[in-house]
């Protein structure tokens, strides 16, 4: 019969089942840590996939942004475009403006065109004013001027070697003229292309002493710089805008004036 005390055999058995517990933290332990990181890579890969779903979201947003903007600037170009029709369009003959005076040879005016709903690219449409025959210097805004009150003869159409009154020719305007003037010193050979245009009715083509363009197109209140004889939209102009309706006294010829030198 053994004599080992209780609290003895206790000690002896502890000793023996503590290796083992310690074994088991050990595995706890473990266990835990691998957990843990798959929880943390889990974590990392939400992250991720945030990050990336952000990122998509932000180059959907830059796409559209570039869309949007190329879609303004062509809507911005194509308003400029359609702007000078539309300027165009809008324009009216003025209420303080004379409509009813017949032409010198007192026959029926010659019907007015109207204005056209392309015109070329380039133009300047101006305000009404008035059109009244005065005596005396007039002073206009715009040189050469496109329209206003004017002298009480028109110029007679055709080609000019020599600079004419803006007064003069302002009135031809009133009748519906194109009134063509080109920069002093230009080449013989592009005057000689202008001198062709002054064979046609309601034309008159001139000299400008202080113009800056090579050749300015003018109908009342209407105008276009070109680079010279040579550009396609003065034929263009001259054909749209000969006896235009906006001038006031439209088709009321350009005889029986100032006669031509």
């Amino acid at each position: 019969m053994s004599t080992e005390s209780p609290v003895t055999a206790f000690g002896a058995t502890l000793r023996l089942v503590k290796p083992a517990i310690m074994v088991m933290l050990g595995i706890l332990v473990l266990l835990e840590a691998a957990c843990g990181g798959r929880a943390s890579d889990n974590s990392s890969g939400d992250q991720g996939k945030q990050e990336a779903s952000e990122t998509r979201q932000q180059g959907n947003a830059s796409n559209a942004s570039s869309e949007k903007s190329v879609v303004e600037e062509t809507s911005v170009e194509e308003a400029g475009v359609s702007s000078e029709a539309a300027e165009l369009a809008r324009a009216e003959v003025g209420k303080r403006e004379i409509t009813n005076m017949i032409p010198a040879d007192g026959k029926k005016p010659d019907a007015a065109q109207p204005l056209p709903e392309h015109p070329p690219r380039g133009i300047e449409v101006y305000p009404a004013t008035t059109n009244a025959s005065v005596e005396g210097p007039i002073k206009y805004e715009r040189h050469p001027p496109t329209n206003g009150d004017h002298a009480p003869i028109w110029q007679n159409c055709g080609f000019y070697a020599k600079p004419i009154e803006n007064g003069h020719a302002v009135h031809s305007l009133d009748h519906g003229v194109v009134w063509i003037t080109y920069r002093p010193g230009l080449p013989e050979q592009q005057i000689r292309a202008l001198r062709t245009y002054g064979d046609e009715n309601y034309v008159v083509v001139s000299p400008y002493p202080s113009q800056h363009a090579p050749v300015i197109a003018t109908s009342w209140r209407v105008q276009l710089e070109l680079n010279g004889p040579n550009d396609p939209r003065l034929k263009r102009f001259v054909k749209q805008f000969k006896i235009s309706e906006l001038a006031p006294l439209s088709g009321n010829r350009c005889t029986l004036g100032s006669p031509k030198e």
